[in-house]
């Protein structure tokens, strides 16, 4: 119960890697606002959840590439619980192209959801704790992509390293009205995003052959590194950071 009374977004909360948090929050006694583009019924079943544990849960719905959107559900989650202590940055979308065949319109796809969006939901949440005088926390998901190139995945690794710097900015800047911000960095994690991929016998073992330890990680592995960045009292001197939950990925590098 480490985040006991404590208000919660996360973003792309209705599935994979954003349905754990959001449970792992509400089993440390946070309330829980589940963010969603589309997957409404699967939001809803998430809140489900956590209200069967005695929490309070919303979903709140819109694209967070949107500058409207993103404003209100900021708004709807924050009016929801009174006030808002918490930030889970998690919305992101996965396409594998290589770069000679990226078109412009993907590029952009791929930045608006992945960084675009993290900046914008992040900059309502953070002046919404500004206002209130909240001593909040902001947790971006980022990825091992942040720190190593990935065949196929040009706009996605080099979202994910905006992410990086946007994270140490927000801190930075932050830091004054005593509001953390971290990454966590996970590597692969199966999720819907990638299940497909990780099926086929040369992906898979391509990819275990750079992981040291041998081991593709589930969504429920990098819960308890959020859990840890969202506590005010155990990592109250940690901002800035990314904690990489990769399965030693990124020794090796590239």
């Amino acid at each position: 119960m480490r985040l006991q009374g404590r208000r919660a977004l996360v973003t792309g909360g209705s599935r994979g890697i954003g349905r754990a948090i959001a449970l792992g929050l509400a089993r440390e006694g946070a309330d829980v606002a589940v963010g969603c583009r589309s997957a409404r019924a699967e939001a809803e079943s998430v809140v489900a959840e956590i209200r069967a544990m005695g929490r309070r849960g919303l979903v709140v719905q819109g694209s967070t590439a949107r500058h409207a959107d993103a404003e209100r559900l900021v708004a709807e989650a924050a009016d929801g619980f009174g006030g808002l202590d918490l930030l889970v940055n998690n919305a992101g979308i996965l396409r594998r192209t290589p770069f000679l065949e990226i078109a412009e319109e993907e590029w952009d796809a791929i930045l608006a959801v992945n960084l675009k969006g993290y900046f914008l939901v992040a900059q309502a949440a953070a002046r919404r704790m500004v206002r209130e005088g909240t001593n909040g926390a902001i947790v971006n998901v980022s990825s091992a992509g942040q720190a190593v190139a990935a065949p196929n995945l040009t706009h996605y690794c080099v979202a994910k390293a905006g992410v990086e710097m946007l994270t140490k900015q927000m801190a930075l800047e932050l830091a004054p009205h005593r509001i953390r911000v971290n990454a966590i960095a996970p590597g692969l994690i199966e999720t819907d995003m990638n299940r497909a991929d990780i099926a086929r016998d040369e992906f898979r073992r391509g990819r275990l052959a750079r992981i040291p330890l041998g081991l593709i990680g589930a969504p429920e592995d990098v819960v308890g590194a959020v859990i840890y960045l969202a506590s005010n009292e155990e990592a109250r001197l940690v901002t800035g950071a990314s904690v990489f939950i990769d399965a030693g990925q990124t020794i090796w590098g590239a």
